[in-house]
């Protein structure tokens, strides 16, 4: 599986049990061509009429490495590989490929409504791991704002609900960047400018939250939470992280302000997926104590080219800042391509250094047990 000769001791590291410590539940309904290659574009919009979304390096990649685990020949045609997934059935695809990844412990984002979407329960007994909730704080905000009346039982319900959910949680995330973009005003909002978008919120309570004001009241709270409980914060950034209209206010570099302000707090920032803004996160990483990063489905859909994006990100980001996650979203493969590609990636990247005589093969074991596992468990009290 791994790339290259790589000393015993390495070896091991590299294919040891990791922590994956961002995912979301995957599908548990068998799904028709269409919705398959909708999920292999992370939910992106369907692929052009005449053509396919297995005409990516990610489609490649599950045609590749995922045929065998479920006993086919590696470059199965699509065709022949979406008729044994359904001959297999959900249940089964789902328990091969999420214990193939070789996970010890799934950390969850569990705002999806879908029910075809298994619970974070579920994620583990499949995956044959144990189980962790992420809060998404913009859920909490979206049913405290359809059951509030006015304006100040919608500013206290917040900060309850943010507390009663964080006290069965090992981190919060925010999806800020999407509904708005990284390059906010850092500062905390006047009591009486959130009211005053409180009010406005509650006139249409469901529809998704866009308002500035509201936004960065809702991010303060969240640190306030966290600070208290000793929590990580987690923030979607550049691919896969839903981007705005203009992808690049996904660019972390933009938080550079508010992750200053917070480091006082230390309260930890995690910067989600990055790519291909990976290496101004880096920089943000190695700049401040509390900001940690990972490059998440960057490495499963980059697929071959993953082992330059992982070269990237050790240049300048600390080791015991790095973290690995799958970003799966719907789709077991994102799963185990993920794992599979953090492995291979990190191996190319080890074992040039290890020839070229920079990086002890200590050195080299170390560092693949930190990113792989060591670092979440750290970070996220596990």
């Amino acid at each position: 599986m791994l790339p290259v000769d790589l000393p015993g001791t390495v070896r091991d590291a590299l294919l040891a049990p990791l922590v994956d410590h961002h995912c979301h539940g995957v599908r548990r309904d068998d799904l028709s061509r269409a919705q398959f290659e909708l999920l292999i574009g992370d939910g992106a919009a369907s692929a052009p009429p005449g053509t396919t979304r297995f005409d990516t390096p990610f489609g490649v990649a599950v045609r590749r490495w995922c045929a065998p685990v479920l006993d086919l020949d590696p470059h199965a045609p699509p065709a022949v590989y979406l008729a044994r997934r359904a001959e297999l059935g959900a249940v089964e695809v789902n328990r091969r490929l999420l214990g193939e990844a070789g996970v010890v412990a799934f950390l969850i984002d569990t705002a999806a409504d879908d029910v075809e979407t298994l619970t974070a329960a579920e994620m583990g007994r499949h995956g044959g791991a144990a189980a962790d909730e992420l809060v998404r704080i913009e859920r909490i905000e979206r049913d405290v704002a359809e059951t509030a009346q006015i304006a100040v039982d919608y500013l206290d319900g917040l900060g309850d609900e943010l507390t009663a959910r964080a006290a069965r949680a090992v981190g919060l995330k925010t999806v800020i960047g999407a509904l708005h973009g990284l390059d906010f005003d850092p500062a905390r909002p006047t009591r009486g400018a959130v009211i005053a978008a409180a009010n406005r919120r509650l006139a249409d309570p469901k529809e998704p939250l866009t308002d500035p004001v509201l936004l960065r009241h809702l991010l303060w709270c969240a640190i306030d939470v966290a600070r208290e409980r000793g929590l990580p914060v987690q923030f979607d950034t550049g691919f896969g992280g839903r981007a705005p209209a203009e992808p690049h206010r996904a660019d972390p570099a933009r938080l550079g302000a508010f992750a200053r302000q917070l480091q006082p707090l230390g309260v930890p920032i995690i910067l989600l997926h990055c790519y291909p803004y990976h290496r101004q996160a880096a920089y943000l990483a190695g700049a401040l104590p509390h900001v940690y990063v990972d490059v998440g489905l960057a490495l499963p859909h980059t697929a071959a080219a993953s082992a330059r994006v992982m070269d990237e990100l050790l240049e300048l980001a600390p080791f015991h800042k790095q973290l690995f996650s799958s970003g799966c979203r719907g789709l077991a493969e994102t799963a185990y391509l993920a794992a599979l590609s953090h492995r291979r990636a990190l191996a190319a990247a080890l074992g040039s250094r290890l020839a070229q005589g920079e990086w002890s093969a200590a050195d080299a074991a170390r560092v693949a047990h930190m990113i792989g596992s060591a670092n979440a468990r750290r970070v996220y009290r596990l």
